[in-house]
């Protein structure tokens, strides 16, 4: 009998809760970005504004807990859970893919959070495959069904490629942006997961309509080794082949600087520190899966608050000890770069 979605869901959890599922060989090298240290900085850590907007929303720190789950009881909970959080916290929320909930619409409560996170930016979720079959009113029922504010387009060909059952056609995903991106009364995120987007991803989706990108970059959770994990003695060989595939974070921010895209960045978002990094190299929002996840497991959504709360102290102390007081001043403030990173800037056509 073929897996179902709720089944597949399942297992991701699982496996993301206890397996190794992070980039080994490839980090985000966020460790080759080093910021300038200013020794007298004539700021207090009270005068410090992390505050932002993303999407027309105000966030009280620049930081999104990104899509993970949904279509499982299980995943109903740590949806309304997280997104609770996200609430208390004044940050943004994203629910993880919503094909299941198409196929099978009785699975729609595993994403309903609205009443749980009333006032937060809360984001749709489809891939980008299933997006390209569907009318534009179909899709957008879907982000009115969860009372979302905008939709992320998740790109995930690497993934899918290992993934049992996975999509192997990819044609006709740009066209379905720059129609969704037209037409749709909801802005669009165009998302990575976990591969990164180039430069000339970028200018493909900018010419698209589409204004925001996850880069969701390599460093982080790997979803080809998840699969790996998942598939038999053939498709684990090639997962393990392409287990590192990517564009690491650091890299896929630098990239894109001066596209035109407002971007945000996960994967391997880590520490307060690395958010400062991102945003740094031209993020305007840092996003967070894994660790979050993982701390909600550990100690419930105590601990995901908790774990929240230290990347704004570390994100705070980064300030102050550059000398910025806002996270516009952030975005200003020297870097030096390793030369690993400065290899990838080159290639993709940097100076």
């Amino acid at each position: 009998m073929p897996e179902s979605i709720s089944d597949r869901k399942r297992s991701h959890l699982d496996l993301c809760e206890t397996e190794p599922v992070e980039h080994a060989a490839k980090t985000t090298l966020l460790e080759e970005v080093d910021l300038v240290h200013d020794a007298l900085p004539e700021i207090s850590v009270d005068e410090v504004d992390v505050g932002t907007t993303l999407l027309g929303k105000r966030l009280r720190a620049p930081l999104l807990i990104t899509g993970m789950t949904g279509g499982t009881a299980e995943a109903s909970e740590i949806n309304q859970a997280l997104a609770q959080v996200a609430e208390e916290e004044g940050i943004a929320f994203g629910l993880g893919s919503q094909r299941a909930m198409q196929r099978s619409p009785e699975l729609t409560y595993t994403f309903a959070v609205r009443q749980h996170a009333p006032t937060t930016l809360v984001l749709a979720n489809l891939g980008v495959v299933q997006a390209a079959a569907q009318s534009t009113a179909a899709v957008a029922e879907l982000v009115r069904a969860v009372g979302a504010d905008a939709v992320c387009i998740h790109l995930n060909p690497a993934q899918e490629l290992i993934q049992p059952g996975g999509d192997r056609d990819f044609r006709g995903g740009l066209a379905a942006l720059t129609r969704l991106a037209r037409e749709l009364p909801f802005p669009v995120v165009a998302k990575e997961t976990g591969c990164g987007i180039s430069r000339r991803t970028g200018e493909r989706l900018r010419a698209a309509g589409v204004r925001v990108a996850d880069v969701s970059g390599a460093g982080g959770t790997s979803w080809v080794k998840v699969e790996t994990l998942r598939a038999d003695e053939a498709q684990r060989a090639l997962g393990e082949t392409f287990a590192d595939w990517g564009i690491p974070t650091a890299a896929a921010l630098l990239g894109l600087r001066g596209v035109g895209l407002e971007l945000i960045a996960s994967g391997g978002i880590r520490t307060g520190l690395d958010v400062a990094k991102a945003i740094a190299l031209g993020a305007g929002v840092a996003g967070v899966a894994l660790p979050v996840f993982r701390a909600y497991r550990d100690g419930g959504a105590a601990a995901a608050g908790r774990f929240i709360d230290g990347l704004v102290n570390g994100l705070r102390t980064a300030m102050v000890l550059t000398g910025a007081r806002d996270l516009n001043a952030l975005g200003r403030v020297p870097v030096v770069l390793g030369p690993r990173l400065r290899e990838w800037v080159l290639a993709e056509g940097g100076a």
